[in-house]
């Protein structure tokens, strides 16, 4: 066994008491410390561990074989046998195997298929403090068994700058146990640039810099695999006498090229690197660093169910991450691209990635373990429920889980399988349709790194389908020829298709020949909810199904086509998204393949323009009108949009003529007498606020302006009144009445503020009383009239008028209209309509 001394090694006794007696703990350490490779190893002959295997949860897959290679050499003996290990494509484990190393996925996979962990005495959360979604949900999937299934299960969270308080909490208070680690002093340089050089450009000159200045080789951290293929090209134009060994290092690298970027080598070495090595990978003989400031991230949009790749400054915590790597052997120095002020400025720590990430996996497995309310879990920091929902949306949209929110048998399928629910989706069609070995490159394609590799500028090929054209390659024999191609992604992908095959039981795949229905058909069922149409021909600008606008980018061959698959899509950062890779689509296909998700709808809308209702019947994918034809609306559709209108309009539309005045005013004059009946209300508000009880049942039929303003009101009104009521209002306010000269003379009910009757002076001669009407209650204002037919007096005193205005109205009027009656005793006097002539020779 090696016993290079190691940070770790003075409380491997205090952390061994511990586990021994506690069921859960956390350890603090450094990375460099040592915890990685000397705790498991530790705790193989501790009492209550030793009989079951330890199972150790890494990260990342580099950093997961180094681990269980290194724990195997220090023992004597090859990977496999005490120490194993089990990642995607590669297994090495045997009965002797008492350690295991998984990577992310694999234990999550591992409970759902057996819960109880049957013969695993404890699990290893290495570099917690990471954050990552599948540590989380693993974390309290494990919690959950040990306090439901096995009490007996120990669980051990190591990490290196994670505040551990809450996690203690989430423990169960669990005791933490702190390694000072072994760490030289890092001078940090800030070379804060106002330059504006593009970053490969400033880094390639902070790195010859950090090789002037120091020993040893040198570690620089860039946000992408862009940048650091830009900066390796500076290194090497101007390589000079110092000629260093320059090491690309990110996730998507080939394995053997990522091993050779952290072993030692016979020469100085500049390793690029992302964020990858900022803690979880031990770098041989770093002792400078150069720090962009830059980390690369993804973040899920719940809203548009699309990822965005950001360029962020990253936090503290990473920063400090990064100087230590340069403090681990000797003394050492960090040059940061940025200035005092923007440390500070950085947040503290980088956000949990269950609060940024697409949680679809994360809702299928939690449907999977059974569970309804995420709450009932332990989190440290719970999925957000605003992408909890999207995700179970598109769950349902792609098959997994039916409207109540349990799985299907395929969703039970899709989570067995190592991929995305995209790609397992995919995948099971294609198993359906007899074409897996086509579903598994494609799925290959999709859950891989790009096997394009395309310049600043550079501009796809024209193709029906970004997708097929990436298949034709893979499948072609000489794809090497091909400039764009990267072999070793291309490498990835045979192998990932390899083992997605095996794992829906097919053999060897030697790629069928393409076929460009069948791969969109394919490509739809993963992707139901991306559908595209062209905003307007020659347009690269497209209305996504899901509502989203988005465009294609210069990476897309797909051009000028009315409808696509959006495959790729960036959300982008101002709204609009960036579509990477597309396929067409025909529309034939569209209908066939998404036919259960086509909606028809019926929509009417009042034209403002002609003054009417029209309706269209449209097929509707989401938010894409893939037809449209012009129909008639029905009653039902037309009434409340017609007394939407007449509410807007505030019944302007209405034929408000006498006949519905005055009826409207001979209501209100018995609602106004009789306070103690229940009259119907018929102010302009009270109309307005019950249009629906007296008009609707006359819209029938009603389809425009023109039809509104025929509509009786009338009897719409007396609609509202009873048989008796109606019987009430003709007695109690009729439309006319009789006055002494036996003329019908019409109520005014419209013209005041109250009903009034016009009549001409002559014609009530005789009559002491006021008519009254509203049995009595009210006295008409009377209107006494001239013959000319204007008012003279306006009066409800009748007898007062005839005692002392009438000799004023007479003297005034008399030798004006000397053809009309002007009694000296109004009292007396015959009430007549008529002229002096045509009274001549009948008696006063």
């Amino acid at each position: 066994m090696d016993n290079t001394p190691l940070p770790i090694d003075p409380i491997l006794p205090e952390l061994l008491r511990t586990i021994a007696v506690c069921p859960n703990t956390v350890l603090q350490a450094p990375p460099g410390a040592g915890k990685t490779t000397r705790v498991p190893l530790a705790l193989l002959d501790l009492s209550g561990i030793a009989a079951g295997r330890i199972v150790m949860l890494e990260p990342r897959r580099l950093a997961a074989f180094n681990a269980a290679n290194r724990m195997a050499l220090a023992l004597g003996e090859d990977s496999g046998e005490t120490v194993g290990y089990t990642m995607r494509f590669e297994r090495r484990v045997s009965a002797r195997t008492r350690i295991e190393v998984v990577t992310e996925g694999i234990l999550t996979r591992r409970l759902q298929r057996d819960p109880g962990l049957e013969g695993v005495s404890l699990v290893i959360f290495d570099e917690f403090h990471e954050r990552s979604l599948n540590a989380d949900f693993a974390l309290a999937l494990c919690l959950e068994v040990q306090r439901e299934l096995r009490p007996d299960l120990k669980i051990l969270v190591m990490s290196a700058t994670l505040d551990c308080g809450p996690v203690a909490a989430l423990l169960g208070n669990a005791p933490v146990v702190i390694a000072e680690g072994r760490s030289f002093p890092v001078e940090v340089r800030f070379l804060e640039d106002s330059s504006h050089h593009p970053l490969p450009v400033r880094m390639a000159a902070a790195v010859r810099r950090a090789l002037r200045e120091s020993a040893g080789d040198v570690l620089a951290f860039l946000p992408g695999a862009g940048e650091i293929r830009a900066c390796a090209g500076q290194l090497q134009e101007a390589a000079g006498n110092l000629s260093p060994a320059i090491h690309p290092l990110y996730a998507d690298l080939p394995f053997a090229e990522q091993q050779a970027a952290i072993l030692p080598g016979p020469r100085r070495k500049v390793v690029l690197a992302t964020n990858i090595a900022e803690t979880s990978l031990t770098i041989e003989g770093i002792r400078a660093v150069v720090d962009s400031g830059l980390t690369r991230v993804l973040r899920h949009d719940p809203a548009s169910g699309m990822n965005r790749l950001l360029t962020v400054r990253e936090s503290r915590a990473s920063a400090e991450q990064r100087a230590g790597r340069a403090g681990r052997l000797a003394p050492g120095v960090c040059y940061r691209l940025f200035g005092p002020h923007t440390f500070q400025a950085m947040t503290a720590f980088t956000p949990p990635e269950i609060l940024v990430a697409d949680l679809s996996a994360l809702a299928l497995e939690l449907a999977v373990w059974g569970v309804r309310d995420p709450a009932s879990l332990s989190w440290l920091d719970p999925p957000p429920e605003v992408a909890l929902v999207a995700a179970r949306e598109l769950l349902f949209c792609l098959g997994a889980l039916d409207r109540d929110g349990r799985t299907t048998e395929s969703g039970r399928k899709m989570a067995e399988l190592p991929v995305h629910p995209r790609v397992a989706r995919l995948l099971l069609r294609g198993q359906e349709a007899e074409a897996l070995e086509m579903a598994a490159i494609l799925g290959a394609l999709l859950a891989e790194r790009d096997i394009f590799r395309y310049g600043p500028g550079e501009v796809a090929a024209i193709c029906e389908s970004d997708l097929l054209e990436r298949y034709e390659v893979v499948v072609a024999r000489n794809r090497r020829a091909d400039p764009r191609v990267q072999t070793s992604a291309i490498r990835a992908v045979e192998r990932s298709a390899a083992q997605l095959a095996r794992h829906l039981g097919a053999g060897e795949i030697h790629g069928a020949l393409s076929d460009g229905d069948a791969a969109a058909r394919l490509l739809l069922a993963a992707y139901p909810d991306r559908v595209a149409r062209q905003r307007e021909e020659g347009s690269d600008r497209y209305l996504l199904a899901n509502g989203r606008g988005a465009r294609l980018s210069r990476k897309s061959g797909v051009r000028n086509r009315p409808y696509i698959l959006a495959i790729q899509v960036d959300a982008g950062e101002k709204g609009e998204g960036l579509i990477h890779q597309a396929c067409s689509l025909t529309p034939e296909l569209v209908r066939s393949e998404c036919r259960e998700q086509i909606a028809s709808e019926r929509r009417v809308v009042w034209d403002a323009g002609q003054e009417r209702l029209m309706a269209w019947e449209e097929e509707l994918l989401g938010a894409i009108h893939l037809s449209r034809r012009q129909v008639v609306p029905s009653d039902e559709e037309a009434i409340p949009l017609l007394l939407a209108v007449i509410e807007d309009t505030r019944m302007a539309y209405l034929n408000w003529d006498r006949e519905a005045n005055r009826l409207r005013g001979r209501l209100r004059l018995v609602r106004q007498a009789f306070p103690e009946e229940q009259w119907p209300n018929l102010t302009d508000e009270s109309l307005l606020a019950t249009l629906a009880d007296w008009l609707a049942p006359f819209l029938y039929g009603v389809r425009s302006r023109r039809d509104i303003f025929g509509l009786d009101l009338c009897a719409a009104l007396r609609a509202l009144l009873t048989r008796e009521q109606l019987r009430l209002l003709e007695e109690r306010a009729p439309t006319h009445i009789t006055v002494p000269s036996g003329s019908r003379i019409e109520i005014d009910y419209v013209s005041g503020e109250e009903p009034f009757l016009a009549v001409k002076l002559q014609e009530m001669f005789g009559c002491a009383d006021t008519p009254t009407i509203a049995a009595g209650r009210v006295k008409l204002l009377l209107h006494l009239l001239s013959p000319a037919r204007r008012p003279v007096q306006v009066t409800r005193d009748l007898k007062g008028f005839w005692a002392s205005g009438y000799r004023e109205v007479k003297k005034e009027l008399k030798g004006r209209y000397p053809k009309h009656p002007w009694p000296d005793d109004p009292w007396n006097a015959m009430p007549t309509a008529k002229t002096n002539r045509a009274l001549r020779g009948k008696p006063y």
